[in-house]
């Protein structure tokens, strides 16, 4: 009973005299030097108060220990515990609000000292003592203070150290000031920076820095634990493992609002993303870093105003950075979903891949097709999984469940064509690029394109390829063939009106050509091309030749007075100027009739041979042959190479049509025998019985298909009601 007696009487002392006198002292005060002071007086007088009491509880101890007192303590610890408790819970229920404003102002000025005082001296060069401050204390160098805060920093901790109210009164204070410190240094340290790693040096900041100073906080002012208490030990390890996920966390989202810039400049900041890999392993915040990375991919790259080679670019730089980032393949995945899509919705999307895998300059594609690997397809398949079972690790949680089983370590060419599904666009386009490239350069060398092909089959497959490999089988046959005619008696008893070779294609294997108008070629050039076919037709029997007059290349060698010009031009450009042999003076409307050309089309041609000082439009479409140089004229290399090259094929939108014709004659016939169908339905017997098998398989998606039968209710050759396709009776 004496004891709870004593206790009570010095919690009422305490409550009424000590606490409202120790709380008093912590003024609200934006004066840092001020607030130091203010919180270390107060600690002094609370410590002194408290000191007082120091006989009466040797006293009690002393009856404690008497065997004659056989009043048991009302809590099992020692009276100094007991003590410390009714200290700590009486001050705790008189806390002010802004209790919190003068502690930092106190562990700011000491740890800003603790972390500047050995930079004093590179602060000293080429400037005199008198005008230097100290970096810690903010004083003259004469007048330095920092031993002195060092020294009380260390004094007013231990004091409250020993009353145990260091982790309640500062711990969150102490927490707060030191996670600005790690923003701030993270900051300085990551400024832009990607080539070289940050996180090693900031762990060692960590150690050597904060957890020093919070070493020298708990134990008083020494910088080792050895003699320390296993509690405080454990306390000081507790607290480094949260600011070491704090410094992992900071660094994070640091790094995030600059990793847009990070993963374009792949490889060169592998430094960067190899320390953001190590850091995300260490945290939470994975959904943080797609949703920001998300958004700054659709905010810089996903626009208008970006061309198509450098999102293909960029969407390659960014599979090879996330799959350092995250091996699984889960974070790819989860980020590069807009991408894909977006690149789906470009039109020239997969030509600029093909080109950058053909590109004979050093390139990313053209890299990776010469590995030679082959292509490997979302087909869904998991028997590599089932035969690897022991190396199986589970996906990451934020993983699709419909994904997960079927992801695999795919390459990049097979992550672009894995954007559209299938490798039937990116065979069909590299077919029409070769088409492109063959007739452009109409000459008989196909090593180059030989060797690209190669490599494609090793990737694609054979199968895929064959028409490719009938085209520069043509290339090759129309050299014999060319060389078998020149060297017939027949055809050279009658002298050639001009040098003609051909190239001699198999219509069926090539893709369509453009062919909007069919262009009227001058009679003496019609002449000599019909020889040529009777020639073949000598060679090869039952066969024959069908001109592309509007496909080829003609040397030209133009006579006028005083100069002499030879150039290659195209048929179209020949035709023109042939016609001006007959007559110097041609307006835009009868030319049109004589070649049988749109005049829209005509007018761009004739400004070519206009650009060169030909001709020359007196008035409006009136064009006259300029026999005398009126102007310096270029040289023939700059007019070949200012040669408009326009493609010879159709584009893909005027095949893709052409294909879905096909479908609507089977679309037709469905319908009139079955009188109405769904969407599904039609689907499914297009697949059975429109599409085939091989290189030359059409296939239409469902999306696409709905698509084009919307088009058809549209153009009213359709009908559509109750979620059924059917003729109108007009078409019926």
């Amino acid at each position: 009973m004496a004891n709870d007696v004593i206790f009570h009487n010095i919690e009422r002392h305490i409550r009424w005299h000590v606490a409202p006198l120790f709380w008093k002292r912590f003024e609200n005060t934006e004066d840092s030097q001020r607030g130091f002071e203010c919180f270390k007086s107060a600690v002094d007088e609370l410590y002194g108060s408290l000191v007082e009491f120091l006989p009466l509880l040797k006293k009690l101890e002393y009856l404690k220990q008497d065997k004659s007192v056989r009043d048991p303590p009302a809590i099992g610890d020692s009276v100094q515990a007991q003590f410390k408790l009714i200290v700590r819970a009486t001050l705790m229920s008189q806390l002010p609000l802004s209790h919190e404003c003068i502690v930092e102002h106190f562990y700011k000025i000491a740890f800003n000292v603790f972390c500047n005082t050995d930079n004093l001296p590179q602060d000293k060069e080429g400037t005199s003592l008198n005008e230097v401050q100290c970096t810690g204390c903010s004083q003259e160098v004469e007048k330095c203070q920092c031993q002195m805060i060092v020294y009380m920093f260390h004094e007013t901790n231990r004091k409250l150290i020993e009353l145990e109210l260091l982790e309640r009164l500062v711990g969150n204070v102490l927490t707060s000031l030191i996670h600005i410190r790690i923003e701030n240094h993270v900051i300085q340290s990551c400024d832009k920076t990607f080539d070289v790693s940050q996180l090693i040096p900031l762990e060692n900041w960590l150690e050597t820095v904060v957890m020093s100073w919070l070493i020298r906080i708990y134990s008083g002012g020494f910088s080792k634990t050895v003699a320390l208490s296993d509690e405080v030990r454990h306390a000081i390890n507790t607290f480094k493992r949260k600011l070491s996920h704090f410094l992992y966390e900071t660094y994070i989202k640091i790094r995030v609002d600059h990793l847009f810039s990070i993963i374009i400049e792949y490889p060169e900041s592998q430094a960067a993303v190899e320390d953001l890999r190590i850091c995300l392993e260490r945290t939470d915040l994975r959904r943080f870093l797609v949703s920001t990375l998300q958004e700054a991919i659709k905010t810089r790259l996903l626009h208008p105003g970006v061309n198509t080679p450098d999102i293909v670019t960029a969407y390659i730089a960014a599979i090879k950075a996330l799959k350092h980032l995250d091996s699984t393949g889960v974070l790819l995945e989860t980020v590069t979903e807009p991408v894909k899509t977006y690149l789906k919705s470009r039109e020239d999307t997969v030509r600029s891949v093909v080109n950058s895998l053909l590109d004979d300059s050093p390139s990313e594609l053209a890299d990776e097709l010469a590995k030679g690997e082959c292509l490997q397809l979302d087909d869904g398949s998991a028997d590599d999984e089932t035969e690897d079972w022991e190396k199986w690790m589970p996906d990451p949680v934020d993983a699709d469940p419909g994904k997960s089983s079927q992801r695999k370590d795919v390459d990049i060419i097979s992550s672009l064509v894995n954007v559209y599904g299938s490798q039937d666009l990116f065979v069909n386009e590299y077919r029409t690029l070769l088409a492109d490239r063959l007739l452009s350069q109409l000459n008989y060398h196909t090593e180059r394109e030989i060797r690209h092909l190669e490599l494609l089959k090793r990737r694609f497959g054979e199968n895929q390829l064959h028409y490719c490999e009938v085209m520069l089988k043509d290339v090759y046959d129309s050299k014999r063939i060319d060389g078998n005619i020149h060297s017939d008696t027949s055809y050279n008893l009658q002298r050639e009106h001009f040098p003609t070779s051909a190239l001699i294609l198999s219509a069926q294997f090539w893709p369509p050509f453009k062919e909007d108008w069919k262009l009227e070629l001058p009679s003496v050039v019609q002449d000599q091309l019909n020889r040529y076919v009777k020639a073949f037709e000598a060679l090869k029997g039952n066969r024959t030749l069908c001109w592309k007059p509007h496909l080829g290349n003609v040397n030209l060698e133009i006579e006028l007075k005083g100069r002499k010009l030879d150039i290659n031009v195209t048929p179209v450009h020949a035709t023109i100027i042939l016609h001006y042999q007959d007559k110097s003076e041609w307006t835009l409307e009868d030319l049109a009739e004589v070649m049988h050309a749109p005049p829209t089309v005509l007018r761009r041609k004739m400004a070519f041979w206009v650009s060169q000082g030909l001709l020359k439009e007196t008035t409006s479409d009136v064009y006259v042959l300029q026999e005398e140089n009126t102007y310096m004229s270029r040289l023939p290399a700059d007019i070949v190479d200012e040669e408009e090259t326009e493609s010879a094929m159709a584009s893909a939108s005027d095949q893709r049509e052409e294909e879905l014709q096909v479908f609507w004659s089977y679309i037709v016939g469905m319908l009139t025998n079955l009188d109405s169908m769904p969407l599904e339905r039609i689907h499914q017997m297009l697949k059975m019985f429109a599409s085939g098998q091989g290189p030359g398989t059409v296939e239409c998606g469902l999306p696409e298909l709905k698509h084009f039968l919307d088009r058809k209710v549209r153009e009213h050759q359709l009908l559509f009601t109750g979620g059924l396709y059917r003729l109108p009776r007009s078409i019926m």
